[in-house]
């Protein structure tokens, strides 16, 4: 299992999600540093493939496709219970 952990800084200075890649899926955590906040595989840097992001409380909030960093098919946006609340089709 591979498993790698970042402290991500942008050029102006703000720091990024901490993250780990785990089976080669990128899992970002909450500020907390202990809840995930999304999850998915990168390709070239960019997301490819199912994602999902959480809330706070580790229910399921959105989930959706990239084709290499760009959204495609259908997005899903979730209640705060994690019952499917809205589905959105994206073309690419």
């Amino acid at each position: 299992m591979e498993n790698e952990k970042c402290d991500l800084i942008h050029p102006n200075g703000v720091k990024e999600k901490n993250l780990e890649v785990i089976d080669g899926y990128t899992i970002k955590y909450h500020a907390n540093g202990k809840t995930i906040w999304s999850k998915g595989k990168m390709v070239d840097d960019m997301p490819d493939g199912y994602w999902e992001w959480y809330r706070l409380d580790g229910t399921i909030k959105r989930s959706g496709y990239f084709d290499m960093g760009e959204p495609v098919g259908e997005w899903i946006t979730y209640d705060s219970k994690g019952k499917k609340h809205k589905t959105t089709n994206r073309i690419k």
